[in-house]
């Protein structure tokens, strides 16, 4: 019977002993057939991938022993750089190779959405405060910078905490994270429960925080979740259905405070009641959700999912170093590229945004409702976006091609934005600021899917961390100049400074060198024609599923 998926090991097939979970795949035999003969482990002519470290670099191409060196494809010549091998062993793909165990479990759709569920909850706890800021003014008898606060803790909390955020998920695992992530969220809803009173408006302040908190252990995820349990057809789509949580619950944060919160300050106890009722359930909804974070969140499948993730759980977690991880991304020329385009597209974004209601309203007088409206089809828009850039990336693995034209629509999309904001009718700046919402939040999965790509083998945890903190940096400049920009000059004076810098953007995603690493070797596996294990196969017919031919099947 299969093990639990959080359980180590490989099982043993049947007339094969264990090799670390390992199977002999003969490079010569032709496609759909591989040998059945019993194999005694690694020996002299065997790719062995146990003991590979995280930080190997270093590049092996030979041929075989006796032959001629050949000149290797893409994705081999990564998987000899990452896998490097003993001597007398041959370059991947030769005869002898051994490859990892893989399997798809059906768990990861059950962590992926527990974790978009709860991802929903603490974006929709950002936003509530805002969007029915003069309600709040009223209720705690506070200025709109106190309410303005309740969103802006949520960008400063993320800088100083992304680095032991980030340190957590590399040393002690996926599951202690979304623990940390869904249990704070949890225990913040509870503590705003409690702050239903005018007075105590540094109650509500502490829930807050506490959120704020709670988001550091949560934006990181979504690359790091679908590289752990998807495959890599599904990895991209993964990675774009977790960040479409966030905006989900940004969305409905737009949506459902205005509704269960009218303004009725001139009956102070309605009012009480209405925001009590809020509270109370965004706490029943986020305390469910904790709980199944505890019982179905696990660390990783019984089996990795893709050819990357077997390397990368095979490597020693004693030569493992954060510190080293980071000086490596910031080594990585491509990635550091990446990062500050990153952080200038979302920190623009960002900014957009949050100055959004001023820029409606400088063109719209009392189009408050409309504002709002514009801003729920931004996020909306931005979700789709989102889906189909993850559906196109499994599709095509285009990842700099894809980052670039969308930059380059988003750069469109903010100048058509900027130069028809002032045409006086407003059916055209949902048009337009739908159209920016799709590709600007779009770019959010390519950002972090590239990034995976081109920093292999280091953590995916890590390079989004880094990504997310440039883009909350950016976010806070962009907005501050922004708003003193549109405050003294107008609008368009705001929105031509994001275009020179979005333009500055592309510039710097042209000049990224696409290796994609983690994509190669991935291709290298299946160029080797191997099929998934099921995982929840009996063991006594594991020896008819380990070795992933058709026809090698039909042999056993």
């Amino acid at each position: 019977m299969a093990r639990p998926d959080d359980e180590e090991g490989t099982a043993k097939a049947s007339g094969h002993p264990p090799a670390n979970g390992y199977l002999p795949v003969p490079g010569d035999a032709p496609a759909g057939k591989v040998s059945a003969e019993t194999q005694n482990g690694p020996t002299a002519g065997c790719l062995a991938l146990n003991g590979v470290s995280r930080d190997s670099t270093k590049a092996t191409a030979s041929g075989t022993p006796d032959g001629p060196k050949t000149p290797l494809a893409p994705e081999e010549e990564t998987q000899a750089r990452l896998l490097p091998k003993d001597p007398g062993e041959e370059t991947p793909g030769g005869e002898g190779t051994l490859v990892p165990r893989i399997a798809l479990s059906p768990r990861r759709f059950v962590v992926l959405l527990i974790f978009s569920a709860y991802s929903l909850v603490n974006a929709f706890q950002w936003i509530q405060y805002s969007i029915i800021s003069n309600v709040f003014e009223g209720f705690y008898n506070v200025s709109s910078l106190h309410i303005d606060w309740l969103s802006m803790v949520y960008m400063l909390a993320y800088v100083p905490l992304i680095f032991p955020a980030t340190w957590l998920l590399d040393t002690r695992g996926l599951r202690l994270t979304a623990l940390l992530g869904s249990g704070l969220n949890c225990l913040g809803a509870w503590i705003k429960c409690g702050s239903v009173k005018q007075h105590l408006f540094w109650v509500t302040m502490l829930g807050q925080c506490l959120c704020s908190v709670a988001q550091v252990f949560i934006l990181g995820l979504p690359s790091h979740i679908a590289s752990v349990w998807f495959g890599p057809k599904e990895v991209s789509t993964a990675c774009a259905t977790a960040v479409l949580g966030n905006q989900l619950g940004t969305a409905v944060g737009f949506l459902l405070p205005p509704v269960l919160v009218p303004n009725t300050q001139n009956n102070t106890q309605l009012l009480a009641r209405n925001i009590s009722t809020m509270f109370y359930g965004t706490s029943a909804v986020a305390t469910l959700l904790f709980i199944l974070t505890v019982i179905a969140f696990k660390e990783k499948p019984q089996y990795p999912p893709s050819q990357a993730q077997a390397v990368l759980q095979d490597s020693p977690p004693g030569e493992y170093s954060y510190v080293k991880s980071i000086r490596n991304l910031f080594k990585n020329i491509p990635f550091v590229l990446l990062l500050i385009s990153y952080g200038i597209m979302t920190g623009a974004f960002y900014s957009v945004s949050t100055l959004l209601n001023q820029m409606i309203l400088t063109h719209y007088e009392g189009e408050e409702v409309n504002a709002g409206r514009i801003g729920l089809t931004l996020v909306v828009a931005g979700m789709v976006g989102s889906i189909l850039c993850g559906l196109w990336l499994d599709y095509t693995k285009t990842y700099k091609h894809t980052t670039l034209t969308v930059y380059i629509l988003s750069f469109v999309g903010m100048v058509i934005f900027t130069f028809t904001l002032n045409l006086g009718h407003i059916i055209i700046v949902f048009v337009t600021g739908g159209l920016l919402g799709f590709f600007m939040t779009g770019y959010l999965p390519l950002g972090f899917e590239f990034a995976v790509e081109i920093t292999y083998p280091e953590s995916e945890g890590t390079s989004s961390g880094l990504l997310n903190a440039a883009a909350q940096i950016f976010g806070i400049l962009f907005t501050l100049a922004q708003g003193k920009l549109t405050s003294a000059y107008g609008p368009r004076t705001g929105n031509v400074f994001l275009c020179v810098w979005i333009f500055g953007g592309i510039i710097l995603t042209a000049l990224i060198k696409s290796d994609l690493k983690r994509h190669n070797i991935n291709k290298g596996i299946t160029n080797g024609d191997i099929k998934a294990v099921p995982v929840d196969s009996p063991t006594d017919q594991e020896s008819k599923t380990v070795l992933m031919s058709k026809q090698s099947e039909s042999a056993i």
